[in-house]
């Protein structure tokens, strides 16, 4: 009988991705940092950016496209402003640098601004984004692939043009930080790879072959000649996605110091990061802030109704459910993306839980 679905804790999970990454040559402190995200990613329901990264990330620290255990190069710096190169590290170890750095920056001044080039795959947007709201920023985050992978098509065209450019964004309030983290496309790129895994189709309105057509087959997104992701409100309203990653890239590959597409044909496909961090302390002070944030939450929340409607949900409600529920339950994991891991663990030697 086929195995369709397997389901583990997430700590004998984070324990294993770990030690894959451990048996691959990274230092214990990172292996553990970049397991513990990709782990909560699968928490919170967003398979794209979890562990099924695993066997790319293996296979770039093959090529040397990823590296462990380097330091990042400060290229120029201000008291608001930092520009580094990443040098091809981990980007989940990276990005939680960049936060404290900006964090440190951002106390006396109120504002402050980094950018990364040449940075490793940071994961989801909202880890970074929550982690300074939880420190009592605002903050806004954004990537591009260095103009490497094009994935993205502009309205009423065929061939692929921009990466999906997500857009992160948090702020604190009186309870947890209210968090947004989109795709500038219609859906995220790992999105269609987890649906390639788990032998599952893409709901229609995500995709378009080579020629156009609309189709539900991840794997005309990674055939020979590719398909394209629609932008961001797809068919009819496409043009506000791709407008809002167009000028995403821009600032991100301008800024940083990195590449929009097209790329040289030297780049490889890292992340270039621009981030963004407030301190409300410093302009109108933090309690009108979270007393403003807290009164529209309520205010939200009390919409009437449609019928069949039990409640009105904010960004990451979804996520924080599924997080609960996957910590008592567990994390089901698909066939296709546990035969990856498990065949990765066979090469490095790694028992299996």
């Amino acid at each position: 009988m086929l195995l369709k679905k397997v389901q583990y804790s997430a700590d004998k999970l984070r324990e294993f991705v770990g030690c894959l990454f451990v048996a691959a040559g990274v230092a214990e402190p990172e292996a553990a940092q970049v397991a513990a995200s990709l782990i909560e990613s699968n928490l919170r329901g967003h398979e794209s950016h979890g562990v099924l990264r695993v066997g790319d990330y293996l296979a770039a620290l093959k090529t040397g496209e990823l590296c462990g255990g380097v330091e990042w190069q400060v290229l120029t710096e201000t008291p608001a402003v930092l520009v580094a190169d990443g040098r091809r590290g981990f980007g989940q170890v990276l990005a939680r640098r960049l936060v404290a750095a900006l964090a440190t920056k951002c106390r006396p001044l109120g504002i402050a601004c980094g950018t990364l080039k040449n940075c490793g795959h940071v994961g989801r947007l909202a880890e970074w984004v929550e982690l300074a709201a939880h420190s009592g920023f605002a903050a806004m985050m954004s990537v591009n692939d260095n103009g490497v992978l094009r994935c993205v098509t502009p309205p009423g065209g065929l061939d692929a043009r921009i990466s999906t450019n997500p857009l992160g964004l948090a702020v604190p309030t009186g309870d947890e930080p209210l968090v947004l983290d989109l795709s500038t496309s219609i859906v995220a790129n790992g999105k269609v790879k987890a649906r390639l895994l788990a032998g599952e189709s893409c709901p229609p309105g995500w995709l378009q072959d080579a020629e156009g057509n609309p189709t539900t087959d991840p794997a005309s997104r990674f055939s020979d000649h590719p398909g394209t992701l629609l932008p961001l409100g797809g068919e009819s309203h496409g043009y506000k996605g791709f407008g809002l990653g167009l000028l995403l890239d821009v600032l991100i590959g301008g800024l940083s110091g990195g590449s929009c597409p097209p790329a040289g044909p030297s780049e490889i496909g890292t992340n270039n990061v621009l981030m963004v961090l407030w301190d409300p302390t410093r302009f109108a002070g933090t309690s009108h802030f979270l007393g403003e944030a807290d009164k529209l939450i309520d205010y939200v929340r009390s919409t009437p109704r449609k019928p069949g409607v039990d409640s009105i949900t904010l960004p990451g409600d979804r996520s924080a459910a599924i997080r609960r529920e996957r910590l008592a339950n567990g994390i089901p994991l698909d066939a296709g993306t546990w035969s990856m891991l498990c065949e990765a663990a066979k090469q490095l030697g790694v028992i299996e839980p």
